[in-house]
């Protein structure tokens, strides 16, 4: 149901609506109208030129993704939120890419899984609401549903979309989780966010795939993250070698933005990392038997990839390494795994530094 409430009202609600979000972790909260015809634009054309790859459900619901009305009936505006991941403690993140026996694991995985634990605090924010003014319409999205929830969120003044396209904010770079509550609330939209990149080109210059395959604009096909995480099957021969030790997504685009100076650690205890996977070694990873992997990334976003693709990219990233007795040892052991996908990779590694 749809609440009535004056512009007053409706001002005064905003403001505690965001010290409600403050309370209960969210680093930021802003407050965006649903019309996304740029970006829906961009959208359709990054669809048109298959820059998605794979990611096929990127496409499967049309509209809905740029359309909050459409996938939730009535939104008027929508509640944007971030939440702040960078660990305390964890090892230099060039340190571990400049080690070849170490894998690297993208920061915002070394913790445990963040989208239940924001759906959480979102469900927490709307019961607030709703024991403020009464039942309203609402539902909440954290990066589980066809959402835009960067062209939200710079819509709703949490930063702007930056050249790589992820989400910038001068007061926290872009180490952050977003989420979303879409409302049927006549809240007051808050300014949008206004780009700052300027002619900065550091994270184009940096992406060890070209990837960004120009300002605001990435090929998703190029991406090591795409390649490691979303890719289901084999990663093309030559993008492996540029891999690296790079086993669970990509950060270099985030590491060299000036504007992560000002990205604050986490105060977070789900989001401190786990099971020294902050520098693992890339040959005891790769030992891991299907239940050991499900034991240690148990609540971690990291599972989703399943053992096989974790074989498969730990395989690339020993054939990228030094050919000592542990990685070939290894190596070798996978080469009579009942996954085609594992031998594969497993063997193109063997051959690779048996050639070196």
């Amino acid at each position: 149901m749809s609440q009535t409430l004056s512009n007053a009202e409706a001002r005064a609600l905003a403001e505690r609506i965001r010290t409600w979000g403050r309370e209960l972790g969210f680093q930021q909260v802003g407050i965006s109208d649903t019309a996304l015809d740029e970006h829906e634009a961009r959208l359709l054309a990054w669809l048109e030129a298959g820059r998605h790859g794979d990611m096929e459900y990127m496409a499967r619901h049309g509209t809905m993704r740029s359309r909050p009305g459409e996938l939730r009936p009535g939104t008027l505006r929508v509640i944007s939120v971030r939440m702040d991941y960078q660990p305390p403690g964890a090892r230099d993140s060039w340190s571990v890419m400049a080690d070849a026996s170490l894998g690297f694991i993208s920061r915002y995985a070394l913790g445990r899984d963040y989208h239940k634990l924001m759906r959480q605090r979102l469900q927490k924010l709307a019961s607030r609401i709703e024991a403020e003014i009464g039942p309203f319409g609402y539902r909440a999205f954290v990066d589980s549903a066809p959402v835009l929830e960067k062209a939200l969120a710079e819509k709703a003044g949490l930063g702007w979309i930056g050249k790589h396209t992820n989400l910038l904010s001068r007061e926290a770079g872009s180490w952050f989780f977003l989420g979303e509550l879409y409302t049927d609330l006549p809240l007051p939209a808050d300014p949008p966010g206004e780009a700052r990149c300027g002619t900065c080109t550091a994270c184009i210059d940096v992406c060890p795939t070209r990837a960004i395959v120009a300002p605001y604009e990435l090929d998703a096909r190029l991406c090591i993250s795409y390649l490691t995480i979303e890719l289901p099957g084999s990663i093309p021969e030559p993008l492996r070698p540029l891999i690296g030790n790079r086993v669970y997504g990509c950060d270099d685009c985030q590491l060299v933005c000036p504007w992560n100076r000002f990205a604050r650690i986490s105060a977070e205890p789900d989001f401190r990392a786990r099971h020294g996977l902050d520098a693992p070694s890339l040959a005891a990873l790769f030992s891991w038997d299907k239940s050991v992997f499900l034991a240690r990334t148990e609540g971690s976003a990291i599972r989703r990839i399943g053992h096989e693709r974790w074989l498969r990219n730990l395989a690339v990233a020993l054939g990228n390494g030094e050919p000592g007795r542990d990685a070939i040892a290894v190596l070798e052991s996978r080469m009579d795994h009942p996954s085609a996908l594992v031998r594969e990779h497993a063997g193109w590694a063997l051959a690779r530094l048996g050639a070196r």
